[in-house]
């Protein structure tokens, strides 16, 4: 300035100055006189102004628009000479800052003229260059005019002027801003004060800035003033250049000082969006998309529009728009095909014109390259559009919008726009996103940092630091509002052009790209909570995975968006989505069945799908923690993938390729082939990832997975197809990373599992829910946790809980997952498990019987490990569960042996309670009394089984309760083992339990089983039962149910009774025991009645068992020997005292044992006598009742009345003997009636014909049945008994006389049972040949018995005869009367031996008896037994019964010899003592026998035996002893001599008579002989006559009666008669006869003499 402002550059302008107006006022002088004038006058003025003022350039200023008028005006005549004069001394005023604003813009619209009538172009523009670089007074319009009129000339079609223009035009905005520039130093220097005021007074610094906007403003107008005015054709041409120069510097403006034009920006970007439209021409839209792409890099800026504009409320939204108008545009440019471009007219119907499109397009929609390269591109409905390398990623690099040296709009390549428009959207997205993402990392990291210094106390203030914390929460408040309003702004529009873009993508490349921008946006909206873009995104990538058509029925369901008529709104919004084109133009990879319930056909995935799942994969494992909700759709789509590819879960859930038989559909190129195992391997990584989450991502990827579970499932329902099982697999996966958080997803995952995936009735679906559960647990166990488990039991029930749950669950498969990992947990845990053992106890305890064999035989095998295993491992308290469940095995009825290994295992069990009692009893203790505090504190009453008893006692009463539930089974085999076992334990190891413990033992052990098994029993079907299962034959002795409970029956009776037998010394002292006994007794009693002989008899052995009991020796009962031999010592057997038990094992069962125990103490509390007395009344009672019950006949008998057996009778009587002992002392007459009539209907009872052989060797045998051996030792006991017993006893003797004859009786009159008709054995023998004619009742050969029985009678007789009783009770008139039976009957009885023993017992009795009988003669006691003995004598020897035929001589002989005998005993016992007997036996005596001295004639005989049949010898007996008896004693009373003599005068007579006969018939017979038997009888009359002389001659005389032997002379001439018989016989019985008469030849003497005689 200092060279302008010099005097000598004044000076120079003066001088420059008049001679410029000079010349110019001479050129004008002829054609423009005014022009001249003026000059002139100017002149004038110079020289006055340059005269008046010192500062003349300033006065110059002043009146500068004067001085330049003429320079105007001479411009003004459009003379090219005078016009460059004057612009030349415009020019030259300009460069001394000499003209005013008014100057100016006189000038400005003087060259605005000179510009329209294109004069003088290139001097324009120097001078417009001039004046607006040397001076700043050209503002508002003059300057926008000044600017315009440069771009008016850059359209000139002459190339230089254009070229000059363009640099005039950067000169002067340079020179403009520059100039602000200035202005701006030179205020800042002067105002620091308040800048409000300042603002408003300084127009010139608010203002400087103006004329640009207002310049580039109105030359938009103007732009579009003359676009819509002027037709297009002509004004577009020219255009190009200043469209594309506006933008240009439109771009510029926004980009380095959109801060300051804020208002400005927005119309600009306004304008810049409605050039996208597609009514502009092609250039026009391709710079405005090139223009927009530079802003697009930029996400400040973008971030500064959208806070300006869109965060506003009245504002347009800026951003949103630019967004949408790109997706429009892209849009556009694939539905309008472009016009105008020759190239690319390429109609819809993909009716190629030719060029370098049609093999592109071809190859690539079929999908066959062949060797042709394909152009990367997009096409969509046959718009196919190249893409183009246009620039780097993230730089704007503008083709068009640099072409300065183009005036004509260029031809735009095809897919130049669209490639461009792609690139913006890609730096949109990618700018945004890095820009966030960045600013939020930045506020995480400041939070984080923040709040440890807020944690770290400091000394600094604590205020500070609120306040700075809340100024970053206001701070990140803001930012976030931001950060939401420009995704919210810009998601639609990208989502709707990227899918779009995706849709139509045929280039790799470019697919990575938008699915790359669509997971940047997903995940960016996922960080910052924005859900519904989140999922809109998530949505579109899921879409692009799946085949066209196919994604849209899926992920409806699925998102919160909702899908109307396919148009796709979001919330409220609506956004045009473009559905998948269906003729994809990509490479078919895979071709797959669909996952629906009903499939059609099949689907083809292309390598985009491919590709686009990976890209969910991705997201997935990149971003997972932002996804939320939106797991879901992932989780669906990925699932529906896997399974059109064919993808199965192996174990562990990863995920392996392989079909099953269900999709033979399924085709697969290598080219996915190779793909498969890497996706398969990221599939799973993502869920390996998953630990990495926070806990509420990871619970949302377990609610999504849990949700597409329930969704496969409902797909599943109905139909047994392939589920698919996906979600399950993944669940599993993601439960077994998670293992060191488990807790907090454990519930969902398992309920889930539990609840409806293993409860689910498609078979593969549950049988993996299984799977995925199991895994679980086992995982869950096995892993290393913090806090182990063992110091973590809430964990580790909470991990076992499932596994309980699980059977809850029925279905069979399920259960054997459960009880297979129930195994598998024992084998590796089970030494750990601790508290968790309840739970693993209880699902083997939970099986049922209905759920199969294999179930229960996994179960049970579960139980045999831990029985085995793992009982020193548990709890102590768990023992319980364990007996309880091994006895729930013991009654399921589906596999015999599991039920009887069972039982096997309760027998373990109790082993080993045995051997660690001690400890288990100090540890239950232990457990007791913490629950009995419990308890206390809760003031609740402890209830457990057993109560009142100890824990360890109650733990053998459990075990005892269990056996015995297993000893009332259905299965005879399992009670039979169950029996066996529970008598053996409670043997073995009942010594453990308290002593008070007993009496629950045999209270609600004992008796209660006692009790449930007579029931059964009694109630048992009687059906037969043909085969036991399978083809096993059932042995006849247990074919019916009734059968093989009545071996139950046994066993369980027996076992009782050996426990009361051997336990005594402990039950005794129990208090109740005779209450006890006394139900015992009635068991034993039901048993022994009960109508089974096997039962009855094993009743009765029990019986017999509890009997053998030494009563306690009290020292009045001791016997004289050395107590020592008699108490034996308690032995201590080892050292048994159990383990730290406090009481000593005794183990004996001895009364010393008994005794001892009690006598340190205290007295001895053995139960006195009386209570043992009264123990032994109970049992004679019973024993009384059960004979008397089994022994009455029945009323009516048919096939099915049952009669007991002989063993039973037998063991019954052989009871009485040992009982006898301990009551003898009260037994009174009423007990030995009652005990006769037992002793006499047993006796009575028959057998069956079937048993006979095995009883009686064979009837012919005289043999006793041991019960008749039995009875006879029962009577024997007794009587030895009364024998040495005081005087009141022996009144029993004639009792037992009576008892002994009733059985003697048998012998003739076998006893009748009731009504029954009983076959002989005889008889019966012959039955057993037709095997299975039906049994009949078969009466025993009763003669052994009876003989025997008649044998004691004899000895008891010998022994007993003079006993008062015996004397008093006609003992022996008794006897005689019942032998009188078998006496009469002789042959006629059953058995020859009998009369034979009978006649010899008499004899034997007799011989006794009668001594008795003659001493008691006065007392009148045998008066009735005389009349008795005289008709048994009479009967005997004169019976009516026949001789059999077929005896031999000898055996007659024989038998008459006994006659004789009996004859004997009468002439040796009784008639010598005739005195003292009453005559009129003696009177019947001697009739007998002189009838037994005459030979009776009995027609039976035939003439051959008769000489043997006559019983001579007994005859002769008779005879001789009639004789004897007649003559031999002094004659005591007349009456006896009078009987002798009457017997001798009849026996005389009859002689006589027989002779006579004899006599007659020999002479009427002439020579025939006589009958043999008249011969027979006439020798014996001559015999008899031959004795009877000798008798009379052996007597004294004085004893004869001369009557007598009056009558013996007599018989003489009858013999002579004889003489003439032709018998030889008859004729030597007549010489014997007739010798002794020669005794009589004597001469006579005188009467006198004979009559002194």
């Amino acid at each position: 300035m200092s060279g302008t402002n010099s005097p000598e550059a004044v000076k120079k302008l003066l001088e420059n100055m008049q001679s410029d107006l000079r010349a110019l006022s001479l050129e004008c002088k002829k054609k423009f006189p005014p022009v001249k004038e003026a000059a002139e006058s100017g002149i004038i003025k110079v020289k006055t102004i340059a005269a008046r003022n010192t500062e003349i350039l300033a006065a110059l200023k002043e009146n500068s628009s004067e001085v330049v008028q003429p320079f105007l005006m001479g411009c003004g005549t459009k003379e090219p000479k005078i016009t460059q004069l004057c612009l030349a001394a415009i020019q030259r005023l300009m460069s001394h800052e000499v003209v005013s604003e008014t100057a100016a813009g006189n000038i400005i619209n003087m060259l605005w003229q000179l510009m329209e009538n294109s004069l003088e172009e290139l001097k324009l523009l120097q001078t417009v260059l001039v004046l607006l670089t040397t001076n700043t007074v050209v503002h508002d319009e003059s300057l926008s005019k000044a600017i315009v009129l440069c771009f008016r000339l850059h359209f000139t079609k002459d190339n230089i002027t254009n070229n000059t223009a363009a640099a005039t035009v950067r000169q002067v905005v340079t020179v403009v801003f520059e100039r602000m520039v200035a202005e701006d130093e030179r205020h800042r220097d002067i105002i620091e004060q308040p800048v409000l005021v300042q603002g408003n007074s300084n127009r010139r610094s608010v203002s400087t800035l103006q004329p640009c906007a207002k310049d580039a403003y109105m030359l938009f107008q103007f732009r579009q003033g003359s676009g819509s005015s002027s037709s297009p054709a002509p004004v577009e041409k020219p255009y190009f250049p200043i469209c594309m120069r506006l933008l240009r510097v439109v771009s510029v403006l926004i980009k380095q000082f959109y801060s300051l034009l804020v208002t400005e920006c927005e119309i600009f970007l306004s304008l810049l969006v409605k050039f996208l439209d597609a009514d502009k021409p092609q250039w026009l839209r391709a710079v405005a998309v090139e223009s927009i792409h530079r802003l697009c890099v930029q996400p400040q800026l973008l971030r500064s529009f959208c806070q300006s504009y869109d965060m506003k409320q009245h504002s347009t939204k800026v951003f949103r728009d630019i967004v949408n108008a790109l997706g429009s545009f892209i849009q556009s440019l694939f539905l309008v095909p472009p016009t105008g471009n020759p190239a690319t007219t390429n109609q819809a119907g993909n009716s190629n014109s030719g060029g370098p499109v049609s093999a592109p397009a071809n190859s690539g929609m079929l999908g066959i390259g062949g060797g042709v390269t394909l152009l990367p591109a997009f096409e969509y409905r046959g718009t196919w559009i190249p893409i183009l390398t246009i620039t780097v990623q993230g730089s704007a690099k503008a083709t068009y919008l640099e072409m300065l040296d183009k005036v004509e709009p260029p031809t735009i390549p095809e897919g130049y726009a669209m490639s461009v428009a792609f690139h913006c959207l890609l730096d949109l997205v990618r700018g945004i996103t890095s820009m966030i993402e960045g600013e939020l990392g930045e506020v995480e990291t400041e939070c984080q940092t923040t709040t440890e210094a807020a944690s770290s106390p400091t000394q600094s203030s604590e205020q500070q630091e609120l306040q700075s914390t809340s100024d970053q929460m206001d701070k990140e408040i803001v930012s976030r509002a931001v950060w939401e309003e420009m995704v919210n702004a810009c998601w639609c529009g990208l989502l709707a052009a990227l899918s779009l873009l995706l849709d139509a993508s045929t280039d790799e490349a470019a697919t990575e790209n938008i699915l790359k921008a669509e997971l940047t946006m997903a995940a960016l909206c996922g960080r910052l909570g924005l859900v519904t873009s989140r999922d809109a995104f998530i949505t579109a990538i899921c879409k692009g995975s799946l085949p066209p058509h196919y994604a849209l029925t899926v992920l409806n369901t699925t998102t919160a968006a909702t899908l109307s008529n396919k148009s796709y709104s979001i919330q409220g919004q609506s956004v045009m989505m473009i559905s998948p084109s269906s003729e994809s133009h990509q490479q078919v990879v895979a071709v797959g069945q669909p996952l629906a319930v009903q499939p059609q056909g099949t689907v083809m995935l292309t390598s985009k799908n491919i590709q686009c799942m990976r890209t969910l994969l991705n997201l997935a494992h990149c971003h997972g923690a932002v996804l939320g909700t939106s797991w879901q759709l992932v989780l669906a789509t990925l699932q529906h993938l896997v399974w059109i590819l064919g993808l199965k879960p192996s174990s562990g859930g990863a995920l392996k390729p392989g079909r099953a038989v269900e999709g033979p559909s399924t085709v697969l190129t290598t080219a996915v082939m190779t793909d498969l195992p890497v996706i398969s391997n990221i599939l799973s990584r993502l869920f390996e990832s998953s630990q990495y989450l926070d806990d509420v991502s990871l619970h949302h990827l377990i609610n999504a997975l849990c949700s597409l579970s329930l969704e496969a499932m409902d797909m599943a329902y109905g139909n047994n197809k392939e589920p698919s099982l996906f979600a399950v697999a993944k669940l599993l996966e993601t439960g077994l990373v998670n293992m060191h958080r488990i807790e907090i997803l454990w519930r969902p995952l398992t309920g889930h599992l539990l609840e409806k995936v293993c409860q689910h009735p498609n078979s593969r679906m549950r049988e993996w829910g299984a799977e995925a559960l199991t895994s679980l647990i086992k995982a869950g166990l096995t892993f290393n946790h913090d806090p182990p488990l063992s110091q973590n039991q809430r964990l580790q029930l909470l991990l076992l809980n499932p596994l309980k749950e699980m059977s809850s669950i029925n279905h069979p498969d399920i259960r054997l997952k459960q009880l297979e990992c129930v195994l598998q947990i024992l084998q590796s845990q089970g030494d750990s498990l601790g508290p968790g053992w309840p739970l693993v106890l209880g699902v083997m305890g939970a099986i049922r019987n209905d759920q199969g064999e294999s179930l229960i035989r996994t179960a049970f095998q579960c139980l045999q490990l831990v029985v085995t295993d793992f009982l020193p491992t548990m709890p102590c308290t768990c023992l319980q569960i364990v007996v309880d469940v091994a006895g729930s095995f013991g009654l399921h009825n589906q596999e015999l042996n599991i039920s009887l290994t069972s039982i096997g295992l309760l027998w373990n069990i109790s082993d080993y309670f045995f051997q660690r009692g001690e400890t288990i009893e100090k540890e239950l203790n232990k457990e007791e009394a913490a629950q009995q505090k419990q308890a206390e504190e809760k003031g609740v009453v402890l209830n457990r089984p057993f109560h009142p008893a100890p824990p360890f006692d109650c733990l053998w009463l459990c075990l005892y309760a269990k056996l015995g539930e297993l000893c009332v089974d259905p299965r005879p085999a399992v009670r039979k083992s169950a029996g066996q076992t529970l008598f053996s334990t409670i043997g073995a190891h009942g010594t453990l339990l308290q002593h008070s413990t007993w009496h629950t033992v045999i209270w609600k052990v004992l008796f209660h089983l006692l009790d449930r098994v007579r029931e059964s029993s009694t109630t048992a079907d009687k059906e037969k039962i043909e085969s036991g299962g399978g083809n096993i034959l059932i042995h006849h002795s247990r074919d019916t149910a009734e059968k093989q409970w009545a071996e139950t029956w046994v066993l369980t009776l027996a076992g009782v009774a050996r426990i009361f037998n051997t336990r005594r010394y402990l039950l005794q002292p129990l208090g109740d025991f005779s209450r006890a006994w006394d139900v015992l007794l009635d068991h034993i009693q039901s048993a022994a009645l009960s109508k089974n002989n096997e039962v009855s008899l094993a009743a009765l052995k029990s019986f017999q068992e509890i009997l053998q009991i030494v009563s306690p020796i009290r020292d009045s009962d001791k016997p004289e020997t050395p107590p020592v031999v008699n108490v034996p010592v308690p032995v201590l057997i080892g050292s048994i005292s159990g383990p730290g038990l406090s009481r000593p094992f005794v183990r004996t069962d001895s009364v010393g044992e008994r005794l001892g125990r009690y006598s340190s103490s205290e007295p001895p509390i053995v139960t006195d006598e009386l209570e043992d007395l009264n123990l032994w009344w109970a049992a004679w009672n019973t024993w009384y009742r059960i004979g008397s019950e089994s022994t009455k006949p029945p009323i009516t008998f048919d096939k099915l009345t049952f009669i007991p057996s002989q063993p039973f009778l037998t063991a019954l009587i052989q009871i009485f003997p040992a009982l006898y002992q301990h009551i003898k002392t009260g037994f009174n007459m009423d007990d030995l009636q009652k005990l006769g009539v037992i002793l006499h209907s047993a006796v009575s009872v028959p057998i069956s014909s079937d048993a006979s052989p095995f009883i009686l060797p064979s009837y012919t045998e005289a043999v006793l049945t041991s019960l008749q051996e039995a009875v006879l030792t029962a009577l024997d006991v007794l009587q030895k008994v009364i024998c040495v017993g005081p005087e009141n006893m022996q009144i029993m003797y004639p009792a037992i006389f009576d008892q002994l004859l009733a059985f003697v009786e048998f012998s003739c009159k076998p006893p009748q049972y009731g009504q029954l008709e009983t076959k002989h054995i005889a008889n019966a023998k012959y039955n057993q040949i037709q095997l299975f004619a039906p049994a009949e009742w078969v009466a025993l050969n009763y003669v052994p018995f009876a003989e025997r029985s008649l044998e004691v009678v004899v000895d008891l007789y010998q022994k007993t005869a003079c006993h008062k009783a015996v004397v008093n009770e006609k003992v022996l008139q008794n006897i005689i009367k019942t032998l009188r039976v078998p006496l009469s009957l002789k042959y006629s009885c059953p058995s020859e031996s009998t009369w034979k023993l009978a006649v010899s017992s008499l004899l034997k009795v007799l011989s006794i008896g009668l001594p008795v009988a003659r001493q008691h003669a006065s007392s009148g006691k045998f008066d009735s037994m005389w009349p008795e003995l005289a008709n048994t004598f009479e009967d005997f020897l004169f019976t009516k019964s026949i001789p059999p035929d077929n005896l031999s001589i000898q055996e007659f002989q024989r038998n008459e010899s006994i006659d004789v005998e009996v004859v004997q005993l009468i002439s040796t016992e009784i008639l010598p003592y005739a005195n003292f007997i009453p005559k009129e036996f003696v009177g019947q005596i001697m009739t007998m026998l002189n009838k037994g001295s005459i030979h009776s004639q009995s027609s039976s005989f035939t003439e051959a035996e008769i000489d043997i049949r006559l019983r001579e010898e007994f005859s002769k007996m008779c005879f001789e002893t009639l004789l004897q008896f007649s003559f031999s004693n002094k004659v005591t009373t007349p009456q006896e001599g009078y009987i002798s003599r009457m017997a001798l005068s009849v026996l005389l007579k009859r002689s006589q008579d027989v002779l006579h006969r004899y006599i007659e018939d020999e002479r009427l017979s002439g020579k025939c002989p006589l009958p043999r038997q008249q011969v027979t009888e006439i020798i014996f009359v001559l015999k008899a006559v031959s004795t009877l002389i000798d008798s009379l001659k052996k007597t004294q005389p004085e004893n004869v009666d001369g009557n007598t032997w009056a009558q013996v002379i007599a018989l003489y001439p009858t013999l002579v008669e004889c003489i003439t018989c032709s018998s030889a016989e008859v004729c030597s019985a007549l010489k014997e006869a007739l010798v002794p008469f020669k005794d009589f030849m004597q001469p006579p003497a005188s009467k006198v003499q004979n009559g002194e005689s």
